[in-house]
């Protein structure tokens, strides 16, 4: 193997200098985690001496991501998992079980055995034949930051210059979901760029997906130069495939579809870079289940002996079960519980259809059902937070963030040839969101209290007062309603039920019975395994 370097992102050195003076330095180092922790920015980086030694490094959310497999004793590195595999490369079992828990497949694993990706905060040295992989970063919440005018300030002027570094110097534009965090984005560029941001907008035609009004919402208030693009079923038709053959390994975000078609639109009008909104709910907690987990959370509070001898008996008797109150509350105390992270397998997809129903005997012989959740459980514990609002925060980092979201623009940007930049995941906004104390993030049952507070006066009420959504994709609805896209799922379920993973009877219940009564739910379902074909199609 030749030299080999690799060098990706916008890392920001505490010493200053250029990007490959500094990785140099940490490449030389005996002890890199330290080194790496102080480099603020996204970046992957890749150094081979071509004696043998490589040494390799991501950002704390895998913005910039990093993909490694052995070789002839030596390891070869590249930014996609595809770049390193070759027509005989097999691909891994457990890495479809994965997919289908997870609709993506989260590192270290890739869809190709052999072939790791490097999880988010992570570095990895390969000498002397034995490979190193290592936690540079983890969370670790503080809670000593209860000022609330100095945060806000301080939260204030960081986001700004956030914004501002995030711009390339050409036409500044954004995402607009017409959420908190794209509108706050959008509102910052026209504060840092002088002139006002060129928003881009998706729109769909059907009840409950779309959020366009609220765009138009921010867009008047920042003064935009608004566009929009309303997102068809034939667009649907025509971009599963491209959407699906661009990721380097199957990937089931359905919102990637729409923000492809959001960043083409972009593209086309002359910007270059896009920025993104994605991180405001993470980092401060913006998510519903935040609030319901914390619901959950207080069924914990209740002596032992209350819940112990006197709720459980009652609720679990069977005459008990015929009141629909009961039903209810028999349920509540079915998730409370179980502790978390493992409370979250009640809301699995692929769990609660059944994987014995779902998967063929043939693909359960080869992979283990239990691996995504102890995976889980390690991620859960690793952050170190007293608070549980903070230990989900850093869960959602790792899931919500490194392994779905984040690819998903990122990919859907580069399939339109766009550059993309995450103004809110700022190393130094991060800094801040691990200092607040959580009940300043989720007050009650409130969502992300401070974010709302601090921006008030500048955001529109109607944004602050507004339910989360995004790019939503309407493909369950549509599936039931258009042909074209009804031929495409059955055509790709069909020809999937054909490869030894998924069972026949299973597509067809889904298909005839389960996605007509409730499009919404089994849609995910059609869309997720839909994916899965079209990228095996493309890449195998």
């Amino acid at each position: 193997m030749s030299n080999q370097r690799l060098l990706l992102g916008s890392p920001r050195f505490e010493a200053g200098g250029d990007a490959a003076s500094g990785w140099q330095a940490v490449f030389a180092s005996r002890e890199p985690s330290a080194a790496i922790a102080a480099v603020k920015g996204d970046f992957a980086v890749g150094i081979g001496d071509g004696e043998g030694r490589a040494f390799l490094a991501v950002d704390r959310f895998a913005v910039q991501t990093l993909c490694y497999r052995m070789v002839d004793g030596r390891l070869r590195f590249a930014e996609r998992a595809d770049d390193l595999a070759d027509a005989d490369t097999p691909l891994d079992p457990q890495a479809i079980f994965d997919y289908l828990h997870f609709h993506a497949i989260p590192s270290p694993r890739t869809i190709f055995q052999g072939i790791h990706r490097l999880p988010a905060g992570h570095w990895a040295r390969f000498e002397q034949g034995r490979l190193q992989v290592v936690p540079y970063w983890t969370p670790a919440f503080r809670s000593d930051a209860t000022d609330f005018e100095g945060n806000k300030a301080a939260f204030l002027s960081l986001l700004e210059q956030a914004v501002a570094r995030s711009l390339d110097g050409g036409k500044p534009g954004c995402f607009l979901s017409g959420g908190t965090d794209s509108s706050t984005v959008a509102g910052m560029i026209g504060r840092v760029a002088g002139r006002p941001a060129a928003t881009y907008s998706i729109g769909f035609e059907a009840s409950g997906y779309d959020e366009m009004a609220f765009a138009r919402v921010a867009a008047a208030h920042f003064g935009t130069e608004h566009h929009e693009y309303y997102v068809t079923p034939d667009d649907v038709v025509q971009g599963v495939g491209r959407v699906a053959g661009h990721f380097d390994q199957p990937f089931g975000n359905s919102s990637a579809l729409p923000a492809f078609y959001c960043a083409e639109f972009a593209r086309q009008d002359g910007v270059t870079r896009l920025l993104a909104g994605d991180g405001g709910d993470e980092l401060f907690g913006g998510n519903t289940r935040y609030a319901k987990q914390r619901v959950f959370d207080a069924y914990g509070w209740l002596p032992p002996f209350v819940r112990q001898n006197v709720l459980e008996p009652m609720l679990t008797r069977p005459a008990a079960s015929r009141l629909p109150v009961v039903r209810k509350a028999a349920s509540y105390v079915d998730q409370a519980r179980e502790p978390m992270p493992d409370r979250l397998l009640k809301y699995n997809l692929l769990h609660r259809l059944g994987v014995d129903d779902v998967l063929t005997p043939e693909m359960q012989a080869r992979i283990d059902p239990l691996a995504p959740v102890a995976q889980q459980r390690e991620v859960w514990q690793m952050a170190r937070a007293s608070s549980p609002i903070d230990r989900t925060l850093a869960y959602d980092w790792r899931y919500t963030l490194a392994e779905s979201d984040l690819p998903k623009v990122r990919g859907a940007c580069g399939l339109a040839d766009v550059g993309v930049a995450f103004p809110l995941l700022d190393d130094d906004l991060l800094a801040l969101s691990m200092r607040l104390p959580a009940h300043h993030k989720v007050r009650g049952l409130k969502l992300r209290w401070f974010f709302k507070q601090a921006l008030t006066g500048f955001l529109p009420d109607e944004i602050l007062r507004k339910r989360k959504q995004g790019f939503g994709l309407p493909f369950g609805v549509w599936a039931t309603q258009h042909d074209g896209l009804r031929t495409l799922a059955t055509d790709s379920l069909r020809s999937l039920a054909t490869r030894g993973v998924v069972r026949p009877g299973f597509i067809d219940r889904l298909l005839r019975e389960q996605l007509p009564a409730h499009p919404g739910y089994y849609g995910e379902m059609v869309w997720i395994l839909m994916m899965l074909e079209q990228w095996l199609r493309r890449h195998r």
